[in-house]
C-alpha cells in the first residue's frame, strides 16, 4: 500500500506500541485517528486527531468511528487494534471482574473496532487490519491464564477474519510481540521492563513493513522476540 494521504485508526495511543505506531505512520505521510481513553501527553501533529473512545463499549466505538469519518472522510485504510491490558494471578484466586475486563478490552474491543471499519474497507476493496496479540497468544504462561486466554482469542479471531476478507482486498496481520519495554510490566510481579527487551518502535516498524508489501500477498502471523534478552 502507498501510505501517503491514507487514513489509519489506531487504538490505545497514549503511550507504548500505540504511540510509536502513530509516529511511524505519520512519518509515512498518513493521517492518523488515535482512539483511546487518554490522549498522548504533549503530542501534537497536524495529521494526528485524538478521538476519545473506550473500546470496551460498543456504542463508544460507533461514536468514535462516526466522528473519524466526519473529520477525515469516508475512507479508512488501516486499523491497528492495539488497546489491551494484562492482569496476573492464579486461577483459583483470580477476580472475575478482572477476567471480564481483559476480555472486554482485548477481545470484544478488537471485534467492535474491526466490525466498524469493514464496510468502508470492503467498499474500497483495500485495507489492512493489524491485531496486536502477544507471545501469550501462542503459549500458556503461569499466573497469566486470563491474559493468555484473551490473546489466544485474538489469534483465533485474526486467523478466521483473514479468510473471510482477503477476497475483498483486505489484509489481516496478527502480531505476537515478546517482551517489549513498555509500561505493561508495571503491574506484573517479578518482571521489570529493561533495555534487553524490544522497543515499541520495533513493533511499529514491522507494521510499516507489512503495510508496504505488494498487494498480491499479506503476512498473516508475525512472531517477534528480543534477540539478546536479559536473564
Amino acid at each position: 500500500m502507498d501510505l501517503s494521504d491514507k487514513v489509519a485508526i489506531i487504538t490505545g495511543v497514549s503511550k507504548g506500541i500505540g504511540l510509536a505506531t502513530v509516529e511511524a505512520l505519520l512519518a509515512k505521510g498518513m493521517t492518523v485517528a488515535g482512539w483511546g481513553r487518554t490522549a498522548p501527553a504533549e503530542f501534537q501533529h497536524p495529521r494526528f486527531h485524538f478521538i476519545e473512545c473506550d473500546v470496551r463499549d460498543e456504542k463508544s466505538v460507533q461514536k468514535a468511528f462516526a466522528t473519524t469519518t466526519k473529520q477525515l472522510g469516508e475512507e479508512v485504510h488501516v486499523l491497528v487494534n492495539n488497546a489491551g491490558l494484562g492482569i496476573s494471578g492464579e486461577v483459583d484466586g483470580f477476580s472475575s471482574d478482572d477476567w471480564r475486563l481483559m476480555f472486554d478490552t482485548n477481545v470484544h474491543g478488537t471485534f467492535y473496532c474491526t466490525q466498524a471499519v469493514l464496510p468502508a474497507m470492503k467498499k474500497q476493496q483495500l485495507g489492512h487490519i493489524f491485531n496486536i496479540s502477544s507471545i501469550a497468544g501462542t503459549t500458556g504462561i503461569e499466573k497469566m491464564a486470563g491474559y493468555c486466554a484473551s490473546k489466544f482469542a485474538v489469534r483465533g479471531f485474526s486467523q478466521s477474519l483473514f479468510k473471510e476478507v482477503r477476497k475483498d482486498g483486505i489484509k489481516v496481520t496478527c502480531i505476537y510481540p515478546g517482551s517489549t519495554q513498555t509500561n505493561f510490566f508495571d503491574d506484573i510481579p517479578g518482571v521489570e521492563a529493561n533495555e534487553g527487551m524490544m522497543q515499541p518502535q520495533d513493533i511499529a516498524d514491522t507494521m510499516v513493513y507489512a503495510l508496504e508489501t505488494p498487494f498480491n500477498f499479506h503476512l498473516v502471523d508475525i512472531e517477534m522476540r528480543p534477540l539478546q534478552p536479559k536473564k
